[in-house]
This record gives C-alpha cells, structure tokens and sequence, in this order.
C-alpha cells in the first residue's frame, strides 16, 4: 500500500482522534463521530473513507433508525496499533503490550534493583527483550514508562525519584537510543489518569479526580480533559501533604506527610503498635488479619481511612472534580479502609460538594503498565501538547506515514 502524507498535524490528530475515539466508546456513526468530536459531516467522511483504505477501520452492523436511513457503525480494527507499558518499582518491572482498543496482548515481570549503578541498563535491556518478543503486527507505536516520582517533561522524560534512588535519570533518553521508538515517561499516577481518560472514567467526566494507595499515596487532576501536571511535572504529589507537625519520617526526608501516615509503611508502623506482626511483615499480612477478623487489623485501616478521607476531601475543595476514582494495591482491602474514609470525606467537603461519587476500581499487577501505555495511546487527545515531538511521533506511525 502506498504511503500517503498528509498536509498538516492538525489533519493528524483528528484522524488519531477519531481512532481513539472508537478505540474508547466502541463503534459509533458518522454522524456521532462529527458530534463528539465537534467536525462537520463532510470532514467526517472524507477522513473515515482514508482510514478505512488504510486498514484502520471497518463498517459494521446498520445502527437502526427512528424513521430515516439506517446509520453504518464503524468500528476500530484492532491491528490499527499498540504500546509497551512499562510500571518501575523499587524491585521489579512490569511490562505489557496493550492494543489501542485496550486488550492486553501480553505481560512480563523483571526483577530489578533500582539503587544498582547498572538499574538503567537492566531497564532498557528489559524492555528491548520484551520489544524482540512481541509481534510485528499489530505496529508498535511507542513505550510509555510509569515511575513512582517526578518527570518534568514526559517527552525528554528525565526521572526524579527519590524512592528508587534516582535523581536526574536520563530514561527516556536511553530507552529511544537503544530501540528507535517514541518514548514517553510520566509520573505513574498521571499515567493511570492518562487510562482513566482513555478508558474509563474520562470516557464521561472531563475533570476527575485519581487517588492511588498503596506503597505510597498520589493523585492526579484532571481538568477539560486533561492532565495537570504543574510547572515541572510534579503535580499530583498528594502523599507529601503535610498532616502532623512531628509526625513519622516520610520517605521525601519531611515529618508527618500523608503517606508516612497512610502509606504502607506507616500501616503496618501503626499495626505494629496493637499487635504481634512477624519481623517481615506486610500491609498483606495486616489485610488478611483484617479479613479474619482481628478487631485491631481493622481499626488500623479504619483511622487511615479517615486520614485519607479528611485529606482527599480539602483537594476536592480545591479542585471541584466530576468524580473521584480511587485505584492502586491498596484497594485490596478497601472495605476497611471505607468504614473511616466514608464518613471523614462527607463531614469535611464542602456542603454543595458532599454528593461527589467516590468509585473504587479493581486492581491487579499489570495496572500501572497497562497506565504507562496510555501514555502513548492516549496521545490523540495531547492537545495541551504534553507528548511534543515524541507524541507527533507516534501518531506518524499510526497513521501510517513516515515523519
């Protein structure tokens, strides 16, 4: 097949708009398309016609009518594309291959240490492997990488974080050197906003809420649709709120932070107190005390709760979001966490507020990385221009056209 050029990036992103836009919502009209994507008919028309001789979409069943001339559904063909995820912790990786209607074709898991000089090596090693491993087809259109830190643009994609001991780390450099792919790195709760957008909640709310729990506690804002991400990509550091004056050390070096309270450190810190825990223990082994029963397991994740609730309810305050969604490992044992949470947020929101939805999705491993592909499958919608020249990237490649 030919290659064929187009004039402009605004002609572009609305073709990767309109295959991101049935990747998400599933298949539409063509008179829905040029509604919700605010283009006339006729453009409509001529760019799903280009995309469908490009293999990237199909028509599909007659959408019946309330009297006029059925309406043709087209849909999304799987084979338009799709992204490496990566998810960095302190131990291990996880790497997934996710289409762009968001079928995972693939996972792995890679233990790494990230304190190690050779941590960046074994990153990108990983990667590439996992690169060698997967299909040529559908095309892959670039890595998106999740870190638990502060990447002040996701399109250069240096990492500050403190947790894996890196400062000033040169990710997204060496990964495109080594493979000749877009890459983009992104704080990994803003790269779960990013799936949220693609996938979930952002599908019908435009400002929305994220909070995560678990090893640490984050949040992203989005707004319009949008990710807030700050002056320096550092938006979002909800577990550094300062809650107690001499409170416990948090990992940032500060005292009395949130996620030294609500962390998973500081659950099983404060579990330890009121009960005989092994010398290894987890938030694991207190969860599952919880499970069985055990009055004091349960009243740890009750007054974390409402430590968590007193605190997501003043961001609300601040940033009047549709919805709240509340996501990570911790989640795991929500039902302890709610009896605190649930009566804290509602007592301080403010009083034209306290109806918000709170919605707690499930969780599993591969859920950051599935995140961090969202990152470049997301990019149809970068209209703030966060992706740059790494984002014009990866929608040349999926249009099909050579940059």
């Amino acid at each position: 097949m030919a290659v064929q050029r187009y004039s402009t990036d605004r002609g572009d992103l609305t073709r990767t708009a309109i295959l991101a836009l049935l990747g998400t919502v599933g298949p539409l009209s063509r008179t829905e398309i040029a509604r919700q994507l605010d283009l006339s008919p006729a453009t409509v028309t001529q760019l799903t016609r280009e995309l469908m001789g490009h293999g990237m979409l199909e028509e599909l069943e007659l959408e019946p009518s309330r009297g006029g001339r059925p309406a043709q559904k087209l849909g999304l063909i799987g084979s338009a594309g799709r992204a490496l995820g990566v998810k960095v912790t302190t131990d291990h990786l996880v790497i997934v291959d996710v289409r762009l209607d968001g079928e995972v074709l693939g996972a792995w898991e890679r233990p790494v240490d990230t304190t190690s000089p050779r941590a960046l090596d074994d990153l990108v090693d990983a990667v590439a492997d996992a690169v060698s491993r997967t299909a040529a087809d559908p095309p892959l259109l670039g890595i998106g990488v999740g870190v638990p830190g502060s990447v002040e643009d996701q399109a250069i994609g240096t990492v500050n974080a403190p947790t894996l001991g890196w400062q000033a780390t040169p990710v997204g450099d060496r990964l495109r050197r080594r493979l000749d792919l877009p890459v983009l790195v992104e704080n990994d709760v803003n790269a779960l906003a990013a799936a949220e957008r693609l996938y979930g909640r952002g599908r019908t709310h435009r400002d929305f809420l994220v909070l995560t729990i678990g090893r640490g506690v984050g949040a992203a804002i989005v707004t319009d649709g949008r990710v807030y991400r700050g002056a320096r990509g550092g938006a979002g550091e909800f577990g550094h709120v300062p809650m107690l004056a001499a409170g416990p050390v948090c990992g940032c070096g500060n005292q009395g932070c949130l996620e030294s309270l609500v962390g998973a450190a500081g659950l099983v810190g404060a579990a330890r107190t009121r009960m005989e825990l092994p010398e290894d223990a987890g938030v694991a082994d207190v969860g599952r005390a919880a499970a069985g029963g055990d009055a004091a397991a349960q009243a740890v994740f009750a007054e974390a709760g409402a430590v968590l609730g007193r605190a997501a309810a003043g961001l609300i305050n601040v940033v009047d979001p549709e919805v709240v969604v509340v996501l990570g490992e911790g989640t795991a044992d929500w039902a302890y966490w709610q009896v605190g949470f649930d009566p804290a947020i509602r007592a301080h929101l403010y009083p034209g507020r306290r109806d918000i939805s709170v919605e707690v999705e499930s969780w599993d491993d591969t859920s950051w990385a599935q995140g961090a592909a969202a990152l470049v499958l997301a990019t149809p919608f970068d209209a703030a221009g966060a992706a740059g020249e790494q984002g014009r990237l990866v929608r040349a490649r999926l249009i099909g056209s050579t940059p």
